[in-house]
């Protein structure tokens, strides 16, 4: 069994944190679509809210369902409101998330590159190793003198 170095270390563990900031990107992302989503349903429901308040206004409608209808849609606006501040605070945890999620993707890369820089390295160790030894057998068989029969 080959001995683990410390950068195969380093490796995994950047690869770890990686997949983990990964897997929070995905979840910020898909908190963030939902979010969205409800402010779209929000705004979706208020335009029709407000228009079916319009067509209630050109047939006359009592004081108090005209103070029912302004109610409702102040609280619809409130609830966009609120909608949308949670979906900037999000935006800005995905946009963290993405910029975590560079850093260890980087952290990875460089690691990556040093493995193959050191792979390279033994490498050419290894072939200069075993051009001595060719290089020295050449030599030795060389040097011996020849049978004659």
């Amino acid at each position: 069994m080959a001995k683990k170095s410390a950068l195969d270390t380093l490796l995994e563990l950047a690869q770890t944190r990686t997949d983990d900031a990964a897997k929070r990107l995905g979840a910020l992302n898909a908190q963030g679509l939902d979010m969205e989503a409800k402010l779209a349903l929000l705004v979706q429901y208020w335009q029709e809210y407000s228009a079916r308040f319009q067509a209630s206004m050109q047939q006359g409608i009592t004081a108090s369902d005209w103070r029912n209808y302004q109610e409702f849609l102040n609280k619809l606006d409130a609830a966009v409101m609120q909608q949308r501040e949670l979906l900037a605070a999000t935006q800005q945890r995905v946009e963290v998330g993405r910029v975590a999620w560079q850093s260890a993707r980087r952290t990875l890369k460089s690691y990556h590159m040093l493995a193959q820089r050191q792979m390279r390295a033994e490498l050419l160790h290894l072939a200069r190793h075993e051009q001595k030894e060719t290089d020295e057998r050449a030599v030795n068989a060389a040097a011996r003198p020849k049978e004659s029969y």
